[in-house]
């Protein structure tokens, strides 16, 4: 605790005239602190003062270990506190505080409690009290360290003389067990010396022997490579030849089958055109009869007044159903240039779905043939898709535009077959009219779908 400096506030007492010119003894310290903690349990929050109200609540143990100083700083400068204090030191302890007040500490109390109570109390000579308490905790602390030490001095003569005692019995035994030691040390380091030369050898010979094991790897490492590079050669060859060998079979199959494919499918358009021809200009059929001379309209036929109306135009919708009544007539959709003509914030998913929906509505109206066409560089990943019902979908190959795979469906088609190609663009419309085929434009398309749906 710091010094008291100025004078000290007068206590209840009347005597404001002593002064501790000296810091209060550790020992004297505790006891005041240890004092000071018993009393908060008898008073209130606001009989503490300002610093240790936040301890009221800890235990008197906890309150010595974290609010010391503070509590010895405010007995030493709180008059009122240190006052509380001693009126809970007399309730505590009567006999001990009456003789101190009275002038007279009893002998058999411990000077250190007597000192504490007097610096609380300061009763007449405390001052003289505390000092010589902590004179006497002082000789009290030297007599016991001279006790203590004396009695570890003996202890360590006593130690000592254990230890010359033990060198004059054991020096001999001591001398020949160094002596055997050296004998088997020495008989150590030659077999030591002997097993590293075996060592060594082994390490030779290992190397010699790892070095031949490398060679053998890497000539075999080497034969290895060769025989699966020539593998690898026959195999290709051996790949080559068959895809060419079946390229060659495919071709003469495909040859065959498309040529006979077309003719059949030339032979009806040409005998739907008859027909159709027939009917438009009413020629009358080879075996007349007589009910045919009757002049009258009969159901399905167009008079000459309907094919003055066939002059339409080219975003009437109408004009898109004309040519789909044609014989054998087959659509061929460019599928995202329609899409995106006609609902492009839409994900291509549903765009697909959109269109082929009305696509297969327009096939079961019409019965013509159809084919949409999809650009695969649009595709992140195969597209699990069952077709709808009389259309065919198909997406372009990898390095294969839609517009070339459009370009070449026209192709496929015999001459004579009419075909009608849906695309805006401009490349698209020219190849496939250079080709034979009919382009529409998709708004005219999106217009028909509008009314299917």
């Amino acid at each position: 605790m710091e010094p008291a400096s100025g004078a000290e506030p007068a206590d209840e007492a009347g005597d404001a005239a002593e002064v501790l010119d000296r810091p209060l003894p550790e020992g004297v310290r505790r006891r005041v602190v240890a004092l000071v903690s018993d009393a908060f349990g008898g008073l209130t929050v606001a009989d503490l003062p300002a610093q240790l109200r936040q301890y009221a609540r800890f235990t008197p143990t906890r309150r010595a270990k974290f609010a010391g100083n503070a509590m010895a700083a405010a007995v030493e400068t709180d008059a009122v506190f240190r006052g509380r204090v001693a009126e809970k030191l007399r309730e505590a302890q009567p006999e001990l505080t009456g003789a101190l007040e009275s002038g007279a500490p009893p002998a058999a109390a411990d000077p250190l409690d007597v000192a504490a109570a007097a610096y609380v109390l300061r009763p007449a000579g405390w001052v003289k009290l505390v000092a010589s308490a902590g004179e006497e905790a002082q000789r009290a602390d030297a007599e016991r360290v001279g006790d203590e030490t004396r009695r570890e001095l003996e202890r360590l003569r006593e130690e000592l003389a254990q230890v010359r005692e033990l060198q004059r019995s054991g020096g001999e035994q001591v001398r020949a067990d160094l002596e055997a030691s050296r004998k088997e040390a020495e008989s150590l380091q030659r077999k030591l010396r002997s097993a590293l030369s075996d060592v060594k050898r082994g390490e030779a010979a290992l190397r010699k022997v790892g070095a031949e094991i490398d060679g053998i790897r890497g000539e075999a490492a080497a034969q290895v490579a060769a025989a699966e590079s020539e593998s690898r050669r026959l195999k290709s060859r051996l790949a080559e030849v068959e895809s060419a060998l079946e390229t060659s079979r495919r071709a003469s199959r495909e040859g065959r089958s498309i040529e006979d494919m077309r003719l059949r499918l030339l032979l009806d358009t040409v005998l739907d055109a008859a027909a159709g021809l027939r009917r438009e200009l009413a020629l009358p059929p080879v075996n007349t009869r007589p009910a045919d001379t009757v002049d009258a309209v009969e159901p399905g036929r167009m008079t000459p007044k309907d094919i003055a109306a066939r002059a339409l135009s080219e975003t009437d919708p109408a004009l898109l159903d004309q040519l789909l009544a044609l014989p054998q007539a087959h659509l061929v959709v460019d599928g995202y240039n329609v899409t995106k003509t006609g609902y492009p914030t839409m994900p291509l998913e549903k765009q697909r779905l959109r269109l082929l929906g009305g696509l297969s509505m327009l096939a079961a109206q019409t019965g013509a043939e159809m084919t949409c066409v999809f650009d695969g560089a649009e595709l992140a990943a195969p597209v699990l898709l069952a077709p709808p019902r009389g259309v065919r979908v198909l997406f372009s190959k990898a390095g294969v535009t839609a517009d070339e795979l459009i370009r070449q469906l026209v192709r496929a088609e015999p001459p004579g077959r009419p075909v009608v190609v849906v695309s805006t663009d401009r490349e698209v419309a020219d190849g496939v009219a250079k080709a034979g085929a009919r382009p529409v434009t998709s708004a005219l398309l999106l217009k028909r779908l509008s009314r299917v749906s």
